[in-house]
């Protein structure tokens, strides 16, 4: 690795505008936004992908490797992505920095601690909890209802124990009440520190968290329990972005974490505008499959900051393709042409659906050592069907210089992309929360009708009465379907998307689709990816990638 001031040197800052967290890691402060506030933006490149399996996509590989291969063709690029959760590192997918020749290092680091801001983010979302119940035993003269508290607790874990809990229990202990805690990852808390410009946005959009009602039906918020200037504290430094490299030593920004299938899977807006004004193309992703971040990216995070993208990038793999056209995981390293032909469909379903948005698309089939040339040639010439231009990506193995060719394309749409006029989203703010449901449902999962629980249209005559019927929808939904039902593979249609509830997420803006079975605690897998990590004997992690 080149020291952390040496990476941050070929974007023309200087040392001492870098917080440093050792060598390899920095913070970027206000001071360097003071010095490049006024430069235009660079080229903004979504990565997004199509239903994850598991056979592996390689996003988050895809996006590193692009940025290196633009560097390797002499264009002057950044990526800026999402900071890993504990929860996956120590669940299922293990860590989340990239694998092979396209890494950011250093892996462990990112993939565990980091900078600390998770752990910030956590601290600042359960101290609003601890407040909350505080004033519940302190004789509650804001007259909460307690079986109307929506503010669970949050820790950055995958721990299904914790769903739903009963806490004050014991004399002295409180109120005693239904309580639970979702993954950090998920807390209102993180989508506002990823959406706030700057820290009196943070300071606002923290102040008008929802965090409960009150005996006649009033919203509380956590600036009426006076918390938010101690939040703010917590969150000082979390709120600036980070710098690392790419294992090439490409400068990457590296912050905030939210997951795309229970919130809006996009990394700070923060880290966004800074990477645009210090690189001239900057590559970013959304979390899991286009139907869910990428979606997201657009309405949510586009909306409300005036960033568009120049150019999307659609990963899949062959094996991906074989898995939704019917071939079972442990038979993936076989030839299957006709089954690379059948999935394809999941493939075309996400290019229709990333074409709405008036922005140019292209698939990178990100190459693995079992792809024929037959299955590798059925996908290009689905893609060229399909009216889109395929690229091989062979990041894992040769790094930037295996996306040599998908740099020089992704270059040249981004730089022949239309003016922002071009870009279009899905719904206008006026649409009703139900229509804006009902277009993401059949427009992007082409799902025939949408139904609600009775949770769900109690939610929705709540919110339309709070005025809350411009935001914007952050759809809760299993990232492995475009239905809610995680096993329906392929691209389906004329299906129902069922409601269970709708949270309102003030503070952060949008409103909170829950649909299907989607929880905001995820729990471990028989086999976690924890026993597989340990220290060998200089005290080295092993296992975590």
């Amino acid at each position: 690795m080149k020291p952390i001031v040496d990476v941050a040197a070929q974007l023309g800052i200087a040392q001492e505008q870098l917080e440093l967290y050792g060598k390899y890691k920095a913070k970027l402060g206000r001071e360097v936004w003071d010095d490049i506030a006024g430069r235009p933006d660079g080229k903004l490149i979504l990565v997004t992908a199509m239903n994850p399996t598991p056979a592996g996509e390689g996003k988050t590989l895809t996006t590193i490797g692009l940025t290196q291969g633009l560097n390797r063709i002499g264009r002057r690029a950044a990526a800026a992505l999402r900071e890993p959760s504990l929860g996956p590192c120590m669940g299922m997918k293990g860590g989340a920095t990239g694998s092979g020749s396209a890494q950011i290092v250093p892996a462990e680091d990112i993939n565990l601690h980091f900078t600390g801001d998770i752990h910030a983010i956590t601290a600042a979302h359960n101290l609003l909890a601890a407040l909350l119940d505080n004033h519940l035993h302190q004789g509650n003269a804001l007259r909460i209802n307690p079986s109307r508290i929506m503010w669970k607790r949050a820790v950055d874990m995958n721990d299904r124990a914790l769903r739903n809990i009963v806490i004050g229990i014991g004399e002295g202990n409180g109120v005693v009440r239904e309580d639970g805690f979702m993954i950090s990852t998920a807390s209102e808390v993180m989508a506002v520190l990823c959406l706030a410009e700057d820290m009196n946005d943070l300071r606002e959009r923290l102040g008008k968290i929802v965090i409960a009602y009150n005996d006649s039906g009033e919203p509380v918020s956590a600036s009426d329990l006076q918390a938010v200037d101690a939040m703010c504290a917590l969150l000082k430094d979390a709120i600036h972005p980070n710098l690392v490299q790419t294992i090439e030593g490409d400068p990457v920004l590296v912050h905030g974490g939210p997951f795309a299938n229970i919130a809006h899977g996009c990394s700070s807006v923060r880290a966004t505008r800074y990477a645009l004004k210090l690189a001239d193309y900057v590559v970013t992703e959304a979390g899991f499959g286009a139907d869910l971040g990428a979606e997201k990216f657009m309405d949510i995070k586009c909306r409300q900051t005036g960033l568009y993208p120049s150019a999307i990038v659609i990963v899949a793999t062959v094996r991906a393709m074989k898995f939704n056209g019917g071939v079972p995981k442990q038979e993936l390293a076989h030839e299957q042409v006709e089954a690379v032909r059948a999935g394809f469909c999941n493939v075309e379903r996400h290019i229709e659906n990333m074409r709405q948005f008036g922005v140019p698309v292209l698939v990178a089939v990100n190459r693995f050592a079992t792809d024929t040339e037959a299955e590798l040639e059925a996908v290009m010439a689905l893609c060229r069907d399909a009216g889109t231009e395929a690229v091989i990506s062979e990041a894992w193995d040769k790094g930037g210089e295996g996306c040599r060719a998908l740099a020089e394309r992704v270059a040249d749409l981004a730089d022949q992309s239309g003016a922002k006029e071009n870009f279009r989203l899905l719904y206008p703010d006026n649409m009703s929360l139900e229509d804006k449901i009902a277009t993401i449902v059949t427009r992007i999962y082409r799902g025939a009708e949408v139904k609600y629980r009775p949770a769900a249209k109690r939610a929705l005559e709540e919110l339309a009465r709070r005025g809350a019927g411009s935001v914007p929808v952050c759809m809760a939904k299993t990232p492995y379907s475009f239905t809610d039902r995680p096993g329906v593979l392929g691209a389906p249609e004329d299906f129902a998307i069922e409601v269970q509830d709708i949270r309102w997420s003030r503070g952060a803006g949008f409103a909170v689709v829950h649909t299907g079975q989607v929880l905001t605690m995820p729990g471990m897998p028989k086999a976690p990816a924890a026993e597989r990590i340990k220290l060998d004997d200089q005290d080295r992690i092993v296992g975590l990638l």
